[in-house]
This record gives C-alpha cells, structure tokens and sequence, in this order.
C-alpha cells in the first residue's frame, strides 16, 4: 500500500481537517440569525495546517478590533460563541448608525460599512455635518464638525456650545443631535439625494476620487459648494491669492468675494 495511509490511523493533517470539518458541519446546525439590517456583518475564517495548535484567521467587519481567545483545545464553535458575544456588544452602536441611515441623508460615505463610525449628514443650505460615533458608548455626544459656509454653520457651532449640557445618552443619538442644534434634519421621505449633491463649481463633478464638495463660499447671495483640491489649485494659481501657514485666502471662482480655504489632510 505504497503512498497510502492506514484507514484507522490517518495522517495528523488529514484527522484535523476532519475536526474542522465537523466543527463546521455542527456550525451548520445552529445558523447565524441576525435581524436583517445586520446582513452586511461579514465575518470569514480561514483554517491553516497548524490548526487546532494555532488559531484560524478571522476576518470581521467590525468598528472596533475582534481578537479570538485561543488554546489548542479550543474549536470553531468557541469562535463562533465569541463572535456572537461581539455582535451582540455592537448591537446599540448598528441601531444608532441604522437610524442615522434611514432617516437622514447621509452624503457620505455613499454606501457605508459595518465598520464605519463617521457620517456626513445634510443639514441643508450647502452645510453638513460630519460626526464620529464611538462604538462602545454610540449615544454619548460623537466628534462633531460642521461643513459649509460661515453664516451657516457658525450659529450651529454656537447652539452646540450652549446646549450641550443637554445631552442624554438614554436618548437616541438622532435626536439629541436635533435636540441641542434645535433643527430637524431633511427627511429622506420629502427630499431626494439630488436637493443636497451640488456638484463642483470649478470641475463640475459631484465626486472626485471619492470626495463631494465640502468647500462653500461664504457669500449669502452665492453658496457655491468646491472640491477642496480644485479649490485649492484654484487659488493657488491666482496672483491676487495669499497664504498663511495652512490657510488660503482668495477669490471665490464665481462670485469674486473673499472666499478662504483651510487646507487638511485631505488634500493630496
């Protein structure tokens, strides 16, 4: 029986591929039953030679990092066990960010992922707001910045200030936010996306390697909305332009007035 293995005394990687065979046919028995807005929770394991000495690969689309507490005498199910626990610990995290989804118009990101924290949400006039949630405390006030022109976010940045004390993480997230900017958000069901994406003044797109417009002029009469990086080669190439540090200050393209562009990462 040259090249073959006795059939009571198969090889050690053949008689752990069928462990995990059965771990996984046992895995089959009880499936993942998870409300339908958590579908796009993605997890994938990958099992190596070394298995069970070392711990299969798991991949999971989570906001915060999935580590697996593994021994040799562990098993899939021990994963799969762990992996629920985790889920159901970003239960109140997913229903902040599901409401955000379903009853505000997020501009981005466009189609987000389980794992994504931040949201931009429309507010209307060309202004937005971009906020961070914190996966494990989803209702406490988020990381908050305000997108558009100066008389428009500027009396949001004040409200802010003055009614955060308001704040009760036993609320919704949503509503707190409506609470202390005493606004209502566009509704998804009155709106279409179209009334909230003006595309660039300068390139005349609506997004450009994966960025919309976040630069609006300040001019009340114009409100014109820009790519930070066509507003910024913009002014960079007009001889009327100056900078300081960071800071542009110039010309808006359509309106002439004094328009200025505070430069961060995200420009390349």
């Amino acid at each position: 029986m040259c090249g073959a293995w006795p059939a009571d005394k198969p090889p050690a990687l053949h008689r752990r591929r069928t462990m995990a065979e059965m771990e996984v046919s046992l895995l089959r028995q009880c499936p993942l039953l998870l409300p339908q807005n958590r579908a796009k929770t993605v997890y994938e394991g990958f099992i190596s030679a070394q298995y069970p000495a070392e711990s299969p690969d798991c991949f999971v689309d989570f906001p915060v990092s999935f580590s697996v507490s593994w021994t040799p005498q562990s098993s899939l199910i021990s994963i799969y066990g762990q992996f629920l626990a985790a889920l159901e610990s970003l239960k109140a995290f997913w229903d902040v960010m599901d409401e955000i989804d379903e009853k505000t118009w997020v501009l981005e990101p466009e189609k987000p992922t389980r794992s994504a924290t931040a949201r931009r949400i429309a507010l209307g006039n060309n202004a937005s707001i971009n906020i961070d949630v914190d996966p494990r405390h989803p209702t406490m006030l988020p990381e908050c910045c305000f997108l558009g022109a100066d008389h428009v976010v500027k009396p949001l940045g004040i409200k802010l200030s003055r009614n955060i004390h308001s704040w009760d993480p036993e609320n919704s997230l949503l509503q707190n936010l409506k609470d202390v900017l005493e606004i209502d958000f566009p509704a998804r069901a009155n709106l279409e996306k179209s009334d909230f994406s003006m595309d660039c003044g300068i390139c005349y797109a609506y997004q450009l390697d994966g960025a919309i417009p976040d630069q609006v002029c300040d001019n009340s009469q114009c409100g014109q909305p820009f790519h930070q990086i066509c507003l910024y080669e913009w002014l960079r190439g007009l001889l009327t332009s100056r900078q300081s540090f960071n800071i542009i200050f110039g010309e808006c393209p359509y309106c002439s007035k004094p328009i200025t562009l505070k430069m961060s990462g995200r420009k390349s």
